[in-house]
């Protein structure tokens, strides 16, 4: 009896530690308000077994309110929201509506991180369903009748513009500089000998193929980099290679990727997986974007707080000792996830040497003095704790009123104040102090600088009484004192700057002569309304300029305006083809002396909207080979469906072995005259892609209809279809007949 109450107890508590609260949302659709504001209604299904207080999750931050009076919602911060609801206390199935402004345009405003909070502040993680977003038309299209779906038909005739492309023996991304072919064959090659010379530029090479041999000339360092450009061509299992004599170099010698831990973490080996991939396309600079709003994400000896404080986030009401979750989660900040974590001293250390054997460097970033909500939530905690307000950011008596980008209005170090300066420098100096015992030069410090919000230390008393003492009437003074000394404090120390463009159009002698000279990029990202001219104002001014354009570059923003695409649409949409024409002379239309100071081109990949490793390598790949073909090769080179060729017939097969989980493009649907329905796809037969469709309207899956050959819908008034490709699809295409 002993025994068999003991299991009784085992299966009671496995079932308990089971059962879990459900929630399914769905959108019921766009229109607009009384006043005629866009809007749209959230729909949770919520089903407990128990009762508990609070239903916890994340979104864009938007202005919401719940439909029904007797629920509630409020947000802790930006895009952190509770909601309250009576039946919450009973348990069962509770159906909550939440009116919501603005237009659901895509999957990236479906809410995420849902977790419960129980009434003695302890929280789980629930189960979590969302429902399509293409159910029904009102769903994505707009009240005004604004539809933004890539329809089949459209995508029908995109897809026969791609195909039929060549990839021939020498064709790789990025491409050779020239490729003379001798018109003989060798039947196999059995030997690649290096010989060093003097390269007439940086990161010159020639290889010729000749009697089954390759012989390669380049510098003795750029050994390792030679290979990496030949292995796609797999030299030593071709057979009938055709001979020539190669040349290659970079146009560049900036090639970089910005990836974003800060906002959701990813470990240390998916980062050496990113990159290893970056090292196959030729991108020298890893920028290391660890420290944001979101939380900071590298352990700093003698600062603590930076990652006890600002690398967790879960459930709080007042942040006193972790962050507020953001983006996903599960209200507990011990969770391994997207949400919580951080390099140590020693991870770091290892991945610069890692990163400097492929020959990338790191240029780590700290954003300053906006977008620093994390470094002053940890140093306000110091504070506490202490009593000692050495490295405050902020002014406690500042009753500043303003929104940045992202919504905060509490992110912003107070350059008035001592603490921002020590804090900058003392924090470089111990990264600084990691380079060095890995090794590897620290190319410089990337300050940020970017979206410093306008209203910002107008209320410091502090602020404005170091105004007066100088005799500085406009607050943006601040900014550009505090980049000046921050500057100088780092070249004291053998540190250069890095930051966003807004650091290098100050225009004035005094500010120039100090900081130009002590920086190492400036990256030019967006101007509202003429993006060249900012670019060429950076150029003109001598500053050395890097072409991070959103509307090329960004590797976060959609692929397409599809409403299941993930990513953000704020500067439009960038596949691999926006990227392969971000053609640099035309990205910065100046004479060729200033043109002289364009460093390369930079992609960024923000991580509001990335939830694990395998949706980073989606956003790289392909789009990462656009910006990679342009950052070495500054011309034209590849047509669309030349270069679409490359990547369906010698790249997706790489990425395949490497497990890389990748964007695929949409399948096209098109209605013939004759009364049949054909399908198509950018990729060639032997990339092994399938078409799976419906005639229904409900969503394909891996067990629907294989599409072979044109087929006759009879009665049907939809068809829906979608590519597969081993575990990878893409969204679902319409047609409508």
């Amino acid at each position: 009896m002993k025994q068999l109450t003991i299991l009784l107890s085992v299966i009671l508590a496995s079932f308990a530690a089971q059962a879990r609260v459900a929630v399914q949302w769905e959108t019921l659709g766009n229109t607009v308000d009384e006043q005629g504001r866009p809007t749209y209604t959230e729909r949770l299904t919520i089903d407990a077994d128990h009762g508990f207080k609070y239903l916890g999750f994340n979104t864009f931050h938007r202005k919401r309110a719940a439909v029904n009076a007797p629920d509630s919602l409020f947000e802790v911060i930006p895009g952190y929201y509770l909601l309250t609801s009576p039946e919450f206390a009973r348990g069962g199935r509770v159906v909550v509506d939440i009116r919501t402004s603005g237009y659901l345009r895509n999957a990236a405003y479906v809410p995420d991180g849902f977790h419960v909070v129980n009434s003695d502040g302890t929280t789980e993680e629930v189960d979590f369903t969302a429902r399509s977003i293409i159910e029904r038309p009102e769903q994505w299209q707009l009240a005004d009748g604004t539809d933004l779906m890539p329809y089949g038909d459209a995508v029908f005739a995109r897809n026969a513009e791609l195909q039929g492309g060549k990839c021939e023996f020498y064709s790789v991304i990025p491409s050779y500089k020239s490729v003379t072919l001798t018109g003989a064959t060798s039947q196999k090659i059995s030997t690649i000998e290096f010989r060093a010379v003097e390269s007439p530029r940086a990161q010159w090479w020639r290889a010729t193929v000749r009697n089954g041999k390759v012989t390669v000339e380049a510098a003795a360092a750029d050994s390792a980099a030679v290979m990496r450009r030949l292995e796609p061509l797999n030299l030593f299992t071709a057979t009938n290679v055709p001979e020539a004599v190669i040349e290659d170099y970079p146009d560049f010698g900036y090639r970089a990727v910005m990836i974003d831990i800060a906002r959701n973490f990813q470990p240390i080996g998916e980062m050496q997986r990113i990159l290893q991939l970056m090292a196959r396309y030729g991108f020298n600079v890893l920028h290391f974007h660890f420290a944001d709003d979101e939380a900071w994400r590298l352990e700093i000896p003698d600062f603590p707080e930076l990652t006890e404080v600002a690398g967790r986030r879960g459930y709080t009401l007042d942040e006193s000792d972790h962050l507020a979750q953001l983006f996903t989660g599960t209200g507990d900040v011990n969770a391994v996830n997207s949400s919580n974590g951080f390099y140590t001293r020693s991870e770091f250390i290892g991945l610069l040497k890692y990163a400097n054997s492929l020959g990338i460097s790191v240029l780590p970033e700290i954003e300053s003095p906006g977008h620093a909500r994390a470094a002053i939530v940890a140093m306000e905690h110091r504070f506490r704790l202490t009593g000692n307000d050495y490295y405050r950011l902020i002014d406690p008596q500042d009753t500043s009123r303003y929104v940045s980008a992202q919504w905060f209005g509490d992110n912003v170090m107070n350059p008035a104040l001592p603490g921002p300066l020590r804090f900058m420098t003392d924090v470089t100096a111990r990264i600084k102090a990691m380079y060095d015992e890995a090794g590897v030069p620290m190319p410089a410090m990337h300050i940020g600088g970017d979206e410093v919000a306008m209203g910002a230390w107008t209320g410091s008393p502090a602020a404005n009484a170091y105004m007066a003492q100088r005799g500085i009437t406009n607050y943006r003074d601040l900014h550009y004192i505090f980049v000046k000394e921050l500057t100088a404090n780092f070249a004291a120390m053998g540190v250069k700057v890095s930051g966003w463009q807004e650091i290098s159009m100050r225009n004035e002698a005094d500010f120039n002569e100090l900081v130009r000279p002590n920086t190492f990029s400036i990256n030019c990202w967006r101007n509202p309304d003429n993006n060249s001219a900012i670019i060429a104002q950076t150029a003109l001014a001598d500053y050395p300029t890097v072409l991070s354009i959103v509307n090329h570059f960004y590797l976060d923003m959609c692929y397409s305006s599809h409403p299941c695409e993930r990513g953000l649409t704020w500067g439009g949409t960038v596949d691999e083809f926006d990227a392969l024409h971000g053609y640099p002379y035309e990205l910065c239309p100046v004479d060729s002396a200033h043109f002289a100071n364009v460093l390369g081109i930079s992609g960024h990949l923000f991580a509001e909207t990335v939830r694990s490793g395998r949706m980073i390598e989606a956003y790289l790949l392909p789009k990462m080979l656009g910006m990679a073909e342009r950052a070495w090769n500054a011309q034209p080179t590849y047509s669309d469906a030349d270069f679409n060729a490359v990547i369906s017939q010698r790249e997706m097969p790489r990425w395949l072995a490497f497990g890389s989980y990748i964007h695929l493009r949409q399948p096209g649907i098109k209605l013939s005259a004759d009364g049949r329905v054909e399908m198509n796809t950018p990729y060639p037969d032997e990339a092994g892609v399938q078409v799976r469709y419906t005639l229904d309207g409900s969503e394909p899956t891996m067990d629907s209809p294989l599409y072979s050959e044109p087929i006759t819908p009879a009665d049907a008034t939809q068809i829906r279809a979608a590519i597969y490709w081993h575990s990878r699809r893409s969204v679902t295409s319409i047609l409508n007949l």
